[in-house]
């Protein structure tokens, strides 16, 4: 397939190019940084010039997908916090809308679209705990910022410009990403699980999103899907059900906890996609 990957230097964006482009697709790697045509160290390890466009042009939008079967869409402003409330929201439904609307004008055979676990109700707390454990696809809508009103939001645009156009749009609602050179870090976390909990202890290392996304294109679904993706454990050293019990205590389970497993349930993932995490910070720690 023909797929471009929007916000390709980002930290996602970099494992999904190498990934598709092992997997024998051409990848055309649209990002709004960088000079036009800039062959840097990466579009030069890769063989992919980038495309510089901005997304919140829907001209733009149009030229970067152009000739594509399917767009990977990670480009946004990639969490609160880094620009106000009311740019986050504005920037990340523009880019959203132009992507899928100049997807469906182009008749693009798929859509993959990096939602968030913010989406489910994150960031979470003692005082501010989920409805039940392990959190699902159906812990859904709660945003409580702009960022994940984006999120919220751009699944909703997902659900009706599929709607209208046929066009499969899979929304991932990705946990915290992390790479290699992150792992190291991971000790500091150990001694208080309050550390982590806003995310519930829960990551997903930057190949497994890359092998998500790819299958996400791939897989025989209609209509607009959402996803939990994460790992199959958490970030930290204690058997989970004992940070529950000890954060959560009065969190009602939907099944036993076992091991070091996570709290993000990808069941449906697993089942509709054929995802199945392959990479976990315990391979190098």
């Amino acid at each position: 397939m023909k797929i471009a990957v929007t916000g390709a230097g980002g930290k996602a964006g970099r494992a999904v190019l190498q990934d598709l482009l092992a997997h024998g697709h051409e990848v055309r790697a649209v990002d709004v940084t960088g000079a036009p045509g800039d062959r840097g160290e990466l579009w030069h390890e890769l063989g992919t010039p980038l495309l510089r466009a901005d997304l919140t042009d829907f001209g733009d939008t149009v030229d970067a997908l152009t000739g594509m079967d399917g767009v990977v869409h990670l480009a946004a402003i990639p969490a609160p916090g880094y620009f106000t409330d009311a740019r986050t929201l504005n920037v990340n439904n523009a880019i959203n809308g132009n992507v899928f609307l100049a997807a469906a004008k182009m008749g693009l055979s798929r859509v993959v679209f990096a939602s968030s676990e913010t989406a489910l109700g994150f960031p979470f707390a003692p005082d501010a705990p989920p409805r039940y454990l392990p959190v699902d696809e159906a812990h859904y809508p709660i945003a409580l910022s702009t960022y994940a009103l984006s999120k919220v939001v751009g699944e909703t645009m997902a659900e009706h410009i599929s709607g209208w156009s046929g066009i499969p749009i899979v929304s991932l609602r990705l946990s915290n990403i992390h790479t290699t050179a992150d792992y190291p870090n991971l000790p500091g976390y150990w001694n208080d699980p309050l550390t982590r909990v806003f995310d519930l202890w829960g990551y997903i290392d930057d190949r497994d999103v890359a092998q998500a996304c790819r299958r996400a294109l791939l897989a025989d679904v209609t209509g607009a899907r959402s996803y939990v993706i994460a790992a199959h454990d958490t970030l930290m050293n204690r058997p989970t059900a004992d940070l529950v019990k000890e954060v959560f205590p009065d969190v009602p389970l939907n099944r036993p906890l076992e091991g070091h497993e996570s709290v993000l349930d990808i069941t449906k993932a697993r089942e509709e996609l054929g995802f199945a995490p392959e990479h976990s910070w315990r391979e190098m720690l």
